[in-house]
């Protein structure tokens, strides 16, 4: 389940920023927008993005699923499972565009402006920028927000470790000072806040007693965003409505946008259970994960008499590098030689699996950068070269000698072959076959673990994998947990080995050392799931979020891949070249969805409305 905070906050419009645009910059420098590549697509004072309706029709419900259970509806809190669809109640002081990279306009700021030396960052709120109760948003109310976000949230603590302060400097005026000069992505970063009413939730709940916004809550919150929360089911459906006084319907980042008038979040159990919500009509729109079943159980009477439209649309993610796959616990004894964990690469027959379960689809993925210009590939050349070279002491040698490359199965000779490789390298690292167990030397320990997977879906490739690990000796089970147990378990950091990934935007930056820094993998919380830990990578992290130009900021992204696919943390799995999606005929969506996205719930609207 994606959580309000890792869309609004860890979807890390990440950037190195190079060629920064000034978009609209008056004489006092404020601008409207801001560009991390080139020039804002959107010029100054544009009527719509390209990519909607601006006459879409407004009305009708669209009803949506979720995985799991929730039991907050706290935007700013680590802990606890957030209800989907908050984003629709909260908003931030900047707004991104579906059809660029790395671009940001205002929403709750009319505009920014920051020094030469990106130093700092200001913002100026809009006039009417409201409440849903009326009370103007105010300078106050992002201190506030600033303020217990990073009190309460570890991850975003960490990802805005690099602002000192932050304070009211206008009426309307809010600046965030930082503690490094030309570190070009913060001023973005700080634009991406989720903004909360410092008065309400300062005020008594309906017990009489002061809100608390440092626990789980199922009170229903109040925001500024086009949408309020209607009713719950605690830890079964939301259901948002749309606010015919919403203060921002006119702005052109909204124009086209926020088009039915209510939302209905259900959740079930796991996706298959989701599925049949779709099929037998319960549920409007799908997102399809699963190449079996989108090869097969497509054959329901909705489907061939037009009721449900399939549609496979390029990649969303294309412009971002997905590594996903088995990730290794570093933390974990069992997995902190480098040579255990590579050895259990050859144990993962892709090629059957692509054969037997995935009709075809995927490929096998080779890099953190998967699919983009900053995959690492062949041998260091050039700028990434000279990059390596500078923390040669630091990395692995076979960096500069021997190109990253999966195993390759897909037959019973190549397994048994690549199984022979993996005994001998489990050999190396200390550990011999005794009987029909794999022991260590040392311990005389068998060498077992538990892949954790967060519900069913993967078990059919997790059990694959055990299976060829039980023919070396290495007894590997495979344990589904629900989502929200799942999320704890990762976050306290109580696994062997997970099912998980990494998403990477194509201007990488400070996310990185939450990704893989070593601070980061001390840190319970952390998106560095493996707890690498290496003072190599940590030099490379610096030169991607310190380089000067788009050249450098590719070679130093290459070799941070090609250094930290050296260390083998994890053992990839697949990707997709293209987006799976069903839906009813009763929704509907621009004839060119939005380049970098699938705009679900954003840009579509009720094909009933207004009838």
């Amino acid at each position: 389940m994606v959580s309000l905070r890792a869309k609004l906050v860890l979807c890390a419009l990440g950037s190195a920023l190079f060629a920064w645009s000034a978009g609209a910059q008056d004489a006092d420098g404020w601008r409207t927008g801001i560009s991390t590549v080139g020039d804002l697509k959107h010029p100054s004072g544009f009527a719509h993005y390209d990519y909607v309706n601006p006459q879409a029709p407004k009305g009708g419900t669209l009803r949506l699923s979720d995985e799991g259970s929730f039991d907050t509806l706290n935007p700013l809190l680590a802990k606890g499972e957030a209800g989907a669809g908050l984003a629709l109640v909260f908003e931030t002081l900047m707004t991104t565009a579906l059809d660029e990279v790395s671009s940001s306009y205002g929403l709750l700021a009319e505009a920014v402006k920051y020094p030469d030396d990106m130093s700092s960052a200001t913002f100026r709120l809009r006039a009417e920028a409201k409440w849903a109760d009326g009370q103007p948003v105010t300078p106050e109310d992002v201190v506030f927000s600033f303020q217990q976000a990073t009190k309460n949230d570890p991850q975003q603590e960490f990802y805005y470790r690099h602002v000192k302060s932050v304070e009211k400097t206008g009426e309307r005026e809010v600046t965030f000072q930082f503690d490094e000069a030309n570190n070009r992505e913060l001023p973005q970063i700080v634009g991406q806040l989720v903004v909360v009413p410092e008065h309400w939730w300062k005020a008594n709940g309906p017990d009489g007693k002061p809100r608390d916004i440092s626990r789980t809550t199922l009170e229903i919150p109040m925001g500024s965003g086009p949408y309020k929360i209607a009713s719950v089911a605690p830890g079964s459906t939301i259901r948002y409505q749309l606010r015919d006084d919403y203060w921002g319907k006119n702005l052109n980042v909204n124009i086209g946008q926020n088009n039915f008038g209510a939302i209905e979040y259900t959740y079930y159990a796991d996706r298959d259970v989701m599925f049949e919500a779709f099929r037998s009509g319960n549920t409007d729109y799908w997102w399809e994960n699963a190449a079996k079943r989108w090869a097969t159980a497509y054959n329901f009477p909705a489907v061939s008499d037009g009721r449900v439209k399939r549609e496979e649309v390029e990649n969303e993610m294309r412009t971002v590098g997905v590594m996903v796959g088995f990730i290794f616990n570093l933390r974990r004894e069992k997995f902190a030689d480098e040579r255990v964990r590579e050895a259990l690469n050859y144990a993962f027959d892709f090629e059957e699996l692509k054969r037997t379960i995935f009709y075809g689809s995927y490929d096998r993925i080779d890099s953190f950068f998967f699919r983009t210009e900053l995959a690492s590939s062949g041998l260091p050349k050039g700028r990434e070269l000279e990059i390596l070279n500078e923390v040669k002491d630091l990395v692995p040698p076979k960096v500069f000698t021997e190109p990253y490359k999966n195993p390759v199965n897909g037959d019973p000779a190549r397994l048994r072959d690549n199984l022979r490789t993996a005994i001998g390298m489990l050999k190396n690292a200390g550990y011999e076959l005794k009987g029909s167990r794999m022991m260590s030397v040392q311990t005389g320990q068998a060498l077992s673990f538990e892949i954790l997977l967060n519900g069913p879906t993967i078990e059919p490739i997790a059990l694959s994998f055990s299976k060829n690990l039980r023919k070396i000796g290495i007894e590997a089970t495979v344990r589904s947990i629900e989502p929200s147990q799942f999320t704890n378990r990762w976050r306290s950091r109580d696994f062997d080995m997970i099912y998980s990934g990494w998403g990477e935007s194509m201007n990488p930056g400070n996310e990185q050392a939450e990704y893989w820094g070593s601070d980061a993998a001390k840190r319970d919380g952390s998106q560095n799931y493996s707890g690498i830990s290496d003072p190599g990578i940590d030099a490379l992290v610096k030169k991607v979020i310190f380089a000067k130009n788009r050249e450098d900021l590719v070679a130093a992204t290459k070799a941070l891949d090609r250094v930290l696919l050296a260390h083998h943390i994890v053992v990839p799995s697949y990707g997709s070249r293209t987006s799976r999606i069903a839906y009813w005929n009763g929704i509907a969506h621009p004839p060119e969805l939005p380049e970098y996205s699938l705009g679900m719930p954003s840009v579509w609207w009720s094909a009933n409305a207004g009838k």
